[in-house]
């Protein structure tokens, strides 16, 4: 068994804007690596702009869609590249995703039941109908909802709150060890956001599940996170548990969401809108955030930073971290040993 239960090896996604003369590539996720340890169930958020690639890993980790550079490993096993019929529905098994807008996940046309039931049939393999119903009802009381509630309603029959409830039950069908949550509260109601955050909770808890929780949201990844990663223009600039990385921020970047944060709750615009200034940042061969950095220095737009150990589980990439004198002689002897 592997030591790791998911390792993100050097990942990159590449995408190319504008016309094939006088286009440009974008690195959405720019050489990210990072890992979880087999056997501790932990929930991992994932946090970031609109534009950070926080969304775009989430969905190579799910499979929605490829590298362009790297592999995804689950329990020691590679995800990426082509996978026959056997293999896919073993990932699937394991690997669930939950959307951002459940009234997107169910068509208007069909009973919420209707996805539930073809899921339990053809990821979980339930054979016959009494197997199937066990299987949903089950998956429904994991979240807190009885199945005589459900079964034969109609998505605009339920609220945000409760219709991301059916999400994350479907998900649940199969028992998968990871679900992977693309801002999975941003469409509920202030009001309701919590209900489905200590759900996530219980998940983990109750069915040791793993689950890596995308948001722009500070106040809700503080609060559910064992882990946390803080993305940046394709980078993952400071990673650690949630408690040192948000009450001792060690990258500036983390410092400016922070400080951004007027209120719990407040969240970034989901447009991405970017001035020319930081789409050029994408392509920064040295510290993407070196042009909005209060620490810039010379080297920081020269070299890449150095990925620093800060403590405690605490990483960092930043040239602030660390002697300056001496990096200079480090970076030809390439002072990023791994880049997260």
């Amino acid at each position: 068994m592997s030591e790791h239960f998911l390792e993100i090896r050097d990942v990159s996604k590449i995408y190319r804007i504008g016309g094939l003369i006088g286009g440009s590539k974008i690195a959405a996720v720019d050489h990210v690596s990072l890992t979880l340890e087999a056997g501790k169930p932990q929930i991992l958020s994932v946090v970031g702009e609109s534009g950070s690639g926080k969304t775009t890993l989430a969905r190579m980790i799910a499979r929605l869609i490829q590298p362009t550079e790297g592999e995804i490993f689950i329990d020691g096993k590679s995800t990426s590249g082509a996978l026959n019929h056997t293999q896919m529905r073993e990932f699937r098994r394991k690997v669930q995703p939950i959307f951002q807008n459940p009234f997107e996940s169910f068509s208007s046309r069909k009973t919420v039941d209707t996805y539930l039931f073809e899921t339990a049939r053809n990821i979980a393999g339930a054979r016959g109908k009494t197997q199937a119903h066990q299987a949903v009802e089950q998956a429904l009381a994991s979240v807190g909802l009885a199945a005589d509630r459900v079964i034969g309603r109609y998505p605009n029959q339920f609220s945000g709150g409760e219709l991301q409830r059916v999400s994350v039950a479907r998900a649940m069908i199969p028992r998968p060890e990871l679900l992977v949550a693309d801002e999975p509260v941003s469409m509920i109601d202030a009001s309701l956001r919590m209900n489905v955050v200590n759900l996530f909770k219980d998940l983990r808890d109750q069915y040791n599940v793993t689950i890596l929780y995308i948001t722009h949201d500070l106040s809700t990844a503080y609060y559910v996170s064992d882990l946390i990663a803080i993305m940046y223009r394709g980078k993952i600039v400071e990673y650690g548990p949630s408690s040192r990385v948000l009450k001792q921020p060690a990258h500036p970047y983390t410092e400016l969401l922070l400080d951004s944060v007027a209120k719990i709750g407040e969240k970034w615009s989901e447009v991405m809108s970017l001035p020319d200034m930081e789409t050029k940042e994408y392509g920064y061969s040295a510290c993407k955030f070196a042009g909005r950095c209060p620490y810039v220095r010379d080297i920081c737009r020269q070299v890449k930073p150095p990925l620093v150990d800060v403590g405690g589980g605490q990483e960092a990439l930043c040239f602030k971290l660390v002697d300056y004198q001496n990096v200079e002689q480090q970076s030809t002897e390439k002072v990023q040993t791994h880049a997260i």
